[in-house]
């Protein structure tokens, strides 16, 4: 691979595991995020926080990025949620949002998912 593109990956990792806090194992061990590591369940200021730096640092574009996706429950409507949907069924539309996908956007320099 070329050595520009592991930098960026690399350059990518290292941005999000200053942005997010991290998870600690069962011997309070801090657990590293990963490129293939799910966003998921990052606490949304961090991870708003990484989206801010990601998009000011690698000038990709963010804001057509289609969020329901990777947040389906989030981004379902509130009447839907409290009366009609159900949570765990909803959920199981979700796609994963890993800190890989953001390194090849990077390398791409837009969003290449959704």
């Amino acid at each position: 691979m070329d050595v520009f593109l592991m930098s960026i990956q690399e350059d990518v990792l290292r941005l999000f595991r200053d942005e997010i806090s991290r998870e600690l194992d069962s011997n309070g061990k801090e657990i590293l995020l990963e490129l293939d590591s799910d966003l998921y369940d990052a606490p949304s200021d961090d991870l708003h926080s990484a989206l801010d730096r990601f998009e000011k640092e690698f000038r990709v574009d963010l804001s057509d990025v289609d969020w329901s996706c990777y947040f389906p429950w989030e981004n379902t409507p509130l009447l839907t949620r409290w009366f009609k949907a159900k949570r765990d069924e909803v959920e199981q539309t979700r796609q994963a949002l890993t800190v890989r996908m953001f390194a090849e956007s990077a390398e791409a320099g837009k969003w290449l998912y959704d």
